[in-house]
């Protein structure tokens, strides 16, 4: 799939599946990947045919060492951006609202992982997908409880 972009080109869009998790105190994980300075949603892509979900649990496992718990989940919407780590791309996010069984700790492709308030000011590089419409979504799915 493709967009266009601003200046009139096509992009190759990405499509990945991406958690918000709280913790106790009310604030949210995200993660850098090695070699980048900006934090986004825990996720990744998911392999051909897998299903949302199952995708968004095999990558918090292997990125993060913890297991959602699938009765959990609150669709959260379709998100669309400018990705961060492949420049000319779009990163079209399915967004769920978690709870994970297990520590937090960044593994794999994970160098670092912090809690952020849900609102402005996070105190970090967010994602324009992260700052912009997940966490948006994420502070009325809260609200709206």
């Amino acid at each position: 799939m493709t967009s266009v972009s601003t200046d009139g080109q096509h992009a190759a869009t990405i499509d990945i599946v991406a958690a918000v998790v709280f913790d106790p105190g009310g604030r949210v994980l995200v993660v850098r990947k090695h070699g980048s300075d900006t934090f986004i949603q825990p996720g990744g892509k998911p392999e051909p045919g897998e299903a949302s979900l199952v995708a968004l649990a095999r990558e918090l496992h292997e990125e993060l060492g913890v297991t959602l718990d699938p009765a959990s989940a609150v669709p959260l919407g379709r998100f669309e951006a400018w990705a961060v780590h492949e420049a000319g791309h779009r990163v079209r996010a399915h967004a769920y609202l978690v709870t994970v069984i297990g520590m937090p700790r960044a593994q794999a492709e994970i160098a670092e992982l912090a809690w952020v308030p849900l609102r402005p000011p996070h105190g970090l590089r967010l994602a324009p997908l992260s700052a912009d419409h997940i966490l948006p979504a994420a502070a009325n799915a809260v609200a709206a409880t």
